[in-house]
């Protein structure tokens, strides 16, 4: 450890003079503090989903195309296959966590909430509701009370529709976009041996 000590130690001589010139800077502001608070408690997963499947899109197809361990072809099969992958799970995890959650606070209202309602349309309102009245009777309990309940029920809806929707949509728009790309190729090779001839 002294060994250790004895190489860090004129490093970090050397290099305080500029460190000591830095100006000092916050970079917590309170606005900022604000927003991420306010996505974390009031932003819920369907939403969540869109930010993860527009982070995506704009990331990975661009890792993909920059592949160099595979020859263009294969990469632009990538490309295409990313693209239709994130753009369904997107779509379909959006939707099915945006339909449960939607069902979930459909399923769990108070007694109060469904005076018009017949005895059976009743039961169904409130089966999901809790028994703690005084809990949901807090409205931003109610509203996390929903949201988890709804992002729970949409795990188990998707391991249904991961294979019934998303796979066969995924390989439909993947095969749509490469013969698009493929269609693109054609022409500009066609153009290019115009161009030479022509000359």
């Amino acid at each position: 450890m002294s060994m250790l000590n004895g190489i860090t130690t004129p490093i970090v001589n050397a290099c305080r003079p500029l460190y000591n010139k830095v100006p000092s800077v916050s970079v917590v502001k309170e606005e900022f503090t604000r927003g991420i608070s306010h996505i974390g408690q009031k932003w819920t997963s369907p939403q969540q989903r869109l930010i993860t499947g527009v982070t995506a899109l704009m990331t990975q197809p661009f890792i993909d195309y920059h592949n160099k361990n595979v020859d263009e072809k294969t990469r632009k099969s990538s490309v295409a296959r990313t693209i239709a992958k994130i753009i369904i799970g997107t779509a379909t995890g959006f939707a099915v966590r945006y339909a449960c959650i939607k069902g979930i606070k459909y399923m769990s209202k108070l007694p109060s909430e469904t005076r018009k309602s017949g005895k059976f349309l009743k039961k169904v309102q409130t089966f999901f509701t809790p028994k703690d009245r005084n809990y949901f009777a807090n409205v931003e309990a109610r509203e996390q009370y929903r949201n988890a309940m709804g992002t729970i029920l949409s795990l188990f809806v998707m391991l249904f529709t991961n294979f019934s929707v998303d796979a066969p949509c995924t390989k439909k728009l993947a095969n749509r976009i490469i013969a698009h790309q493929e269609k693109v190729d054609a022409q500009k090779n066609n153009t290019r041996k115009a161009e030479g001839g022509n000359q």
